[in-house]
């Protein structure tokens, strides 16, 4: 493709044996928007929702400098799991999501979520429904820590 995005699954009309769970991954490494992408394009999909999830600044009125998250080890197993019910409840052709671990800066990227549908309607949803659900049921924390030298652990997410 002239974009340099590459396609994957099964034509308009033709049913992908591929699964649709293309990409799951706890990583402390940076994360890359252009992957997740990448891993959720198919050529019948006619709409792409993506959502990037950035440490900010700020939180409850308090001042952040930087944060870290931890997870437990089954985090992997759980965001597959979760990955897989959005994919039944919706008609996702292809779905991503990886999350970060690791001391984070502000304006660093967190989680990265993308779910490719036929229309852009269930992709919206189904993208809502894959954050909503990850920030929920998988065991990740967010150790926050504060100008004033406060520090708070928020679960899941």
């Amino acid at each position: 493709m002239a974009d340099g995005v590459g396609r994957r699954g099964a034509g308009a009309g033709r049913e992908s044996l591929q699964d649709p769970v293309r990409l799951i991954a706890i990583r402390d490494t940076p994360l890359s928007v252009d992957e997740v992408f990448r891993a959720v394009g198919d050529d019948a999909a006619g709409g792409t929702a993506l959502f990037v999830g950035t440490v900010r600044d700020h939180d409850g009125g308090a001042d952040v400098d930087a944060l870290g998250y931890s997870c437990h080890p089954s985090a992997e197993t759980e965001m597959r799991r979760v990955a897989e019910k959005v994919a039944a409840e919706f008609p996702v052709r292809a779905l991503a999501a990886v999350h970060r671990v690791g001391e984070l800066a502000v304006g660093d990227l967190a989680v990265v979520v993308a779910v490719s549908c036929p229309h852009r309607s269930e992709a919206f949803a189904a993208c809502r429904k894959l954050i909503d659900d990850l920030k929920h049921e998988v065991p990740i924390w967010k150790h926050q820590k504060f100008s004033d030298g406060t520090e708070e652990w928020v679960g899941a997410c």
